[in-house]
């Protein structure tokens, strides 16, 4: 079973360097389940990736569904990153209808259609980013779902801005399509490569929208211990990659350097008041 923990943190190491050092933060003992935890994140976030077309992902999206709900188990425990997951599950009392909830809300990825409005981006966010802090919480000793919900949801808003390049070139969009009609914008131009003043007025309508979820976060973590700060860490990174990408096109988002990003994290947990601040 440790041979399974040791490849969720490998896993998160190489393909959520963000959350790997986050997890540095956290007691020993709690590590290998936030390795599990984040490495489960890391794998139904790429399904599209992996699959490349929509059926092959629903099914492996469909996987992990029966075995988050009992089922498959022979299968779960010969993949490592589902044991690691299942023995924290039972190790935490985490809720697998919460971890399903992540699964379900990934489907979205598999396919082209934009999201209609702001409210569901903000459901996607929280389902999604929200949803791994809140348990991240839980696995160290701590209900912080008031303030995981608006934390997650500027986290996950700000990076799919980051990431609105990579998800134009394979005609995805997160961008909510009532927010681009409103600023006049076709997607056929978005998927040609096009930028405008109305791309870039509705990616600033929706970096404000994410500072505000960061404020909310902000006023909600002064109440969270400081047992969960480890969980909440990540969120440093966002009111800098918002001002980063309030000088930027949206096809030509500047990132924060790697080195800072561990120094962001590093004064964040040194500071829990400059996660949201």
């Amino acid at each position: 079973m440790q041979n399974a923990f040791a490849h969720c943190g490998e896993l998160v190491r190489k393909l959520d360097r963000d959350r790997y050092l986050t997890a540095l933060f956290a007691p020993a003992l709690h590590r290998d389940a936030l390795f599990a935890l984040y490495a489960f994140n890391v794998e139904v976030g790429r399904v599209r990736d992996a699959a490349r077309e929509a059926l092959p992902g629903e099914i492996r999206l469909q996987w992990w569904r029966d075995v988050l709900g009992g089922e498959r188990a022979g299968e779960g425990n010969a993949n490592p990153v589902a044991a690691a997951l299942l023995r924290t599950i039972a190790r935490y009392g985490l809720a697998s209808d919460a971890l399903i909830e992540i699964v379900d809300a990934r489907r979205f990825d598999l396919y082209d259609e934009p999201l209609p409005g702001i409210a569901d981006l903000e459901a996607y966010a929280t389902r999604t980013a929200a949803t791994v802090i809140g348990l991240a919480a839980q696995i160290l000793g701590v209900d912080a779902a008031p303030a995981a919900e608006p934390a997650g949801t500027a986290y996950g808003i700000t990076a799919l801005l980051r990431a609105f390049p990579v998800h134009a070139a394979r005609r995805q969009l997160y961008v909510p399509a009532e927010l681009l009609k409103r600023h006049g914008v076709h997607l056929h131009d978005i998927f040609a490569g096009k930028s405008s003043g109305g791309l870039n007025a509705a990616c600033a309508e929706l970096r404000g929208l994410a500072r505000h979820h960061l404020a909310l976060a902000h006023d909600r973590l002064a109440a969270v211990s400081r047992e969960a700060i480890p969980a909440f860490l990540a969120v440093a990174l966002v009111r800098s990659s918002l001002d980063r990408l309030d000088r930027c096109d949206a096809f030509a988002p500047a990132e924060i350097s790697p080195w800072r990003r561990q120094w962001l994290i590093w004064r964040a947990a040194r500071n829990p008041a400059r996660i949201a601040g």
